[in-house]
């Protein structure tokens, strides 16, 4: 049901730009629907089952007690929570791999440990059993992964090797006689760290080694290793391990270290799926290339990354949704009128510091439908290619360093901009902004992650030329040598600086043209991109030492390059989802907010616009001058825009966003005026004569 009647634009103000009616408002149910994605009944129903008291963290609570809460919530999970959506049906599941991530991200709002914690259990440890290995692996292993039976470690991270899994140390020999698998860790650095459950709880892992038979090395593949006495819980013969200790967050989750001495699991412990070891100790795979197996293996894993993509859209929407509402209530420092302190949104400064952040998380969390879309449909078999599955790649990979980065900077911001009570634990911000600080390196460190999809956009490039001869990309090199030197003399810019004398508007109703922001975003990603594979062009004829280290130079603008096209994915994926909000002054509200990432965007990387010459100094001032129209424009909008987000209170928690402080301010004001009424005020100290 709308809550605000469908009203058409009707003028013009005096910078150009669409004016509503005076009694426009955000059609919150309408736009609670648009942000609910593909999966809202799935949502709804977990933000449901968050809202029951024994899911919720205990604030302060010691870390122990903490750790077997979160293991009595994740049993309660795996009893009411739909947790087996992914799973065939035939272990209670629905195949339905985009359902199973809706769910996930919202037990956020409950307590980030038990997201991760379940993260674990079934999205690492049950996931990676299920596509790595074949039927005789699910049928021993699935049960009781899923029920719980079995609280399971993922054993892939090394002290030594983190992102590089290519090159753990963990190996796994292969010996005739007894048709067993011989899982040893050589050295220190190869011990498994970080893993979660592997503290206390886990009595089972999947152990990522080198597959070695025969005297070759087949290289990383994954086993079934079970590793405590269920009923002890003491480690098994040859196993060993401790705790990691206190984190910075995430207390709930037992993370740990495990190491292997010559530890023998069954031949059929392999999760075969991708490689398998005769009895004979022959090695055999559908797949010839061993860094082609490699990459389809890890592939398969990629949902964790679609995941914490969500979560961290969750975290940051949280997070504003505290603040604004907090800011629509807090009062500070005098107004004009008598008696009255100010609102600190109504500061611009504060709805500079927020707002810009809201509308990239509007940004982050409609480009992670799309991602989940993507997700989906490559999981489900509808649309399961070598290309697609690389192309999934690549967008989980731009993507989770974006958002989750993001919801670090806005948590901060948050908590900042409710002062002194955001800081207090009850009021949540803190706990959130130290649990969500291990995304942006777990899941694939943020910056090795932005390095793959740099390579990715090289390598798309090289595609485009690959069909052209010597002469034709000599020539594509030349006119793009030729089209930077243009950009980079004062012609452009002097262009349109002329075209601006007299009207700003004119100026600002350019950049706020969808085509205009969509051509400034695109052409600074196929700009960086040419210019990078241009300065790469040596290592084709390079030895291999030269090549990396031309390669190593250039990595910072890589990284950049990769962060420029994750921003043009994430605006592409806001423009088209306005085509999905249908009541119109909504979607001009909504506009607004796009309008104000994208001019965000500009703004934040303006240096880079002039020394390229894509924009004269006049436009570059004009970016800034209408970021600030835009927050006075939204800022009546500004608290409808997080209560679409749907939050109730028993997903907020957070004493401040409450009415609380209304309350408290509201008494405040009525002393005074009661006061001043009575004229019982003392007289001001400046004023006494």
């Amino acid at each position: 049901m709308s809550t605000t009647t469908q009203r058409p634009v009707t003028s013009v103000d005096d910078a150009g730009d669409p004016r509503l009616d005076a009694d426009v408002a955000v059609d919150i149910a309408h736009l609670s629907e648009v942000l609910l994605g593909h999966y809202p009944e799935l949502r709804l129903a977990a933000r449901r089952l968050m809202a029951d008291e024994r899911f919720h963290r205990i604030e302060g609570q010691p870390v122990p007690e903490h750790r077997e809460r979160v293991l009595g919530q994740l049993r309660l999970l795996a009893a009411e929570g739909d947790v087996h959506r992914s799973f065939p049906e035939r272990f209670g599941g629905a195949g339905d791999h985009g359902g199973f991530l809706a769910r996930f991200e919202e037990l956020g709002h409950a307590d980030p440990s038990l997201q991760i914690k379940s993260g674990v259990q079934w999205g690492l440890f049950a996931s990676a059993i299920y596509h790595l290995g074949t039927e005789r692996n699910h049928d021993d292993f699935l049960p009781g992964a899923l029920s719980v039976a079995v609280p399971g470690v993922f054993a892939m991270t090394e002290t030594g090797h983190g992102s590089d899994v290519a090159a753990i140390g963990t190996t796994a020999t292969y010996d005739e006689d007894s048709e067993e698998f011989v899982i040893h860790t050589p050295f220190r650095a190869a011990w498994k760290d970080y893993l979660g459950n592997a503290a206390v709880h886990g009595t089972a892992a999947v152990v990522f080694a080198r597959l070695v038979t025969q005297g070759v090395d087949h290289g990383v593949h994954a086993f079934y290793v079970p590793i405590r006495d269920e009923s002890t819980m003491a480690f098994l013969p040859g196993v060993g391990g401790e705790d990691d200790g206190l984190k910075g967050g995430l207390n709930g989750i037992d993370n740990g270290r495990l190491w292997f001495d010559n530890v023998r699991i069954p031949r059929t412990n392999l999760l075969n799926r991708y490689g398998d070891v005769t009895p004979a100790g022959v090695y055999e795979s559908p797949i010839d290339s061993p860094g082609r197996r490699f990459f389809t293996m890890l592939g398969t894993l990629v949902q964790g990354r679609v995941s914490l993509d969500g979560a961290a859209v969750v975290a940051a929407r949280l997070g504003l949704t505290i603040a604004i509402t907090y800011g629509n209530q807090r009062r500070q420092f005098a107004s004009g009128a008598p008696g009255e302190e100010v609102v600190i949104l109504d500061y611009a400064e504060h709805q500079r510091r927020l707002l810009p952040l809201l509308a990239e998380t509007y940004a982050a969390g409609f480009a992670h439908e799309d991602l989940l879309a993507a997700f989906d449909d490559v999981f489900s078999g509808r649309n399961d290619t070598p290309e697609s599955r690389e192309d999934l790649e690549t967008l989980a990979a731009a993507l989770k360093p974006t958002s989750t980065w993001h919801a670090l900077t806005t948590l901060q911001v948050s908590r900042e901009a409710c002062g002194g009570a955001g800081f207090l634990a009850e009021n949540r911000l803190t706990g959130l902004r130290a649990d969500m600080d291990v995304y942006a390196t777990f899941e694939g460190d943020n910056t090795v992650l932005l390095q793959l999809v740099g390579k990715r956009l090289l390598a798309d490039y090289g595609h485009s030329l690959k069909h052209l001869d010597a002469t034709k990309v000599a020539r594509v090199v030349a006119e793009r040598a030729a089209d930077a030197a243009r950009y980079r003399t004062p012609l452009v810019r002097a262009i349109q600086t002329i075209s601006d004398v007299g009207d700003p508007r004119r100026s600002a109703g350019q950049l706020r043209e969808t085509t205009t922001q969509r051509e400034l975003l695109v052409d600074r990603v196929e700009t960086m991109v040419a210019d990078i594979a241009q300065a790469l062009r040596p290592s084709q004829k390079a030895s291999a030492q030269e090549a990396a280290a031309l390669f190593n130079a250039h990595q910072h603008e890589l990284v950049e390059a990769a962060r420029a096209h994750a921003e043009l994915v994430q605006w592409e994926s806001f423009t088209a989802a306005l085509e999905r909000v249908t009541d119109p002054s909504t979607r001009q509200i909504l506009t607004w907010v796009r309008d104000l990432f994208g001019l965000t965007l500009i703004e934040r990387h303006l240096t880079w616009y002039l020394l390229n010459g894509r924009l004269s100094t006049g436009r570059a001032r004009t970016v800034t001058s209408y970021i600030d129209r835009l927050l006075a424009r939204l800022r009546p909008h500004a608290q409808d825009l997080v209560d679409a987000f749907g939050y109730e209170q028993a997903h907020l928690r957070a004493p401040i966003a409450s009415g609380a402080e209304a309350e408290r301010q509201d008494e405040a004001r009525a002393y005074y005026k009661a006061q001043r009424a009575a004229g019982d005020a003392p007289i001001p100290e400046k004023h006494h004569r």
